[in-house]
């Protein structure tokens, strides 16, 4: 789940990474949005998916599974997924799947009855350790190989790349959420370490001091809430995760869930919530909205 989180903090502020995964241009990115999709009638939601805008037909939807544990049943069900999909949905773009893999060693999924989709230029898997090597890759190749390098370069490897962020990327935000996701990758790999640890050997101490940081780590981290939420976890589970107050990360499942055109009846029933609760927090969010749009009239 840890993994998953990631790439979909990467694939949704960053996609050019995927569409340099793929050998695609990056530039690509700017048609598509990255996103979960869901299917009403049948009740289940695909975690990543690249759709591109409406005014290009012609462009594939590009079905993306992150993998880092085997599963046997993976492509049964990511298939059996691509499929319903396909049949439910309106648009009627071509598709083509992306399955990513640590290793080819983790890509134990049952093949049979798949092998024509998967010899095809339908289906493409990335195993990441296979991705090879130059002298300095992008920096969304090298932060998505980060994830597979060994502990004993790992430091190394990060420290070079927040270096290669503060260099090329000239908007401050961006930069500063990559280098978050860099240090999230970092702490993942050494569990035992501490916050301060991870942030000493990455030449970070100063740097998370300040105002810019802390609100961009604040809304990277609320950005997760969606994706964890389709993942079956508790609000108090995802404040645990993320490290935030769980009345935060409970105004935020509350915004998403009323925002995917649930009632407010079927928010707190599916959040555990008082419907008073909820009724609130939607007020709050209403006033706001209201708010902001006055400033935005005043100004």
């Amino acid at each position: 789940m840890k993994t998953d989180t990631i790439f979909y903090r990467l694939f949704q502020s960053f996609p050019s990474i995927f569409f340099e995964l793929i050998n695609q241009p990056p530039e690509a990115a700017n048609i598509y949005q990255f996103s979960s999709v869901e299917v009403k009638q049948l009740s289940f939601r695909i975690d990543g998916v690249f759709l591109p805008a409406s005014n290009a037909p012609s462009l594939p939807i590009y079905f993306v599974e992150v993998q880092f544990q085997p599963d046997s049943k993976l492509y049964s069900r990511f298939f059996t997924e691509i499929f319903l999909y396909l049949d439910k949905t309106k648009l009627r773009n071509n598709w083509r799947g992306v399955v990513v893999y640590p290793t080819r060693s983790i890509d134990t999924g049952e093949t049979e009855r798949y092998t024509e989709l998967l010899n095809s230029q339908r289906v493409r898997r990335i195993y990441l350790d296979e991705l090879g090597t130059t002298p300095q890759p992008s920096i969304g190749i090298g932060t998505v190989q980060l994830v597979v390098e060994p502990e004993e370069t790992a430091g190394t490897k990060a420290r070079a790349l927040i270096d290669q962020a503060r260099l090329e990327i000239a908007d401050e935000a961006a930069q500063q959420e990559l280098i978050q996701l860099i240090e999230r990758i970092i702490s993942y790999k050494f569990p035992q370490k501490s916050r301060e640890e991870i942030a000493q050997m990455l030449g970070l101490s100063d740097f998370r001091q300040t105002r810019v940081y802390q609100e961009t780590a604040q809304e990277a981290k609320l950005e997760t809430v969606p994706f964890m939420l389709t993942l079956g976890a508790s609000v108090e589970q995802i404040a645990e995760g993320i490290g935030l107050d769980v009345e935060l990360v409970r105004q935020a499942a509350v915004s998403h869930l009323l925002a995917s055109e649930m009632s407010v009846e079927q928010v707190a029933e599916a959040l555990g919530l008082d419907v008073e609760i909820v009724r609130q927090i939607a007020s709050d969010n209403l006033l706001s909205e209201e708010t902001a749009q006055e400033s935005d009239t005043t100004n």
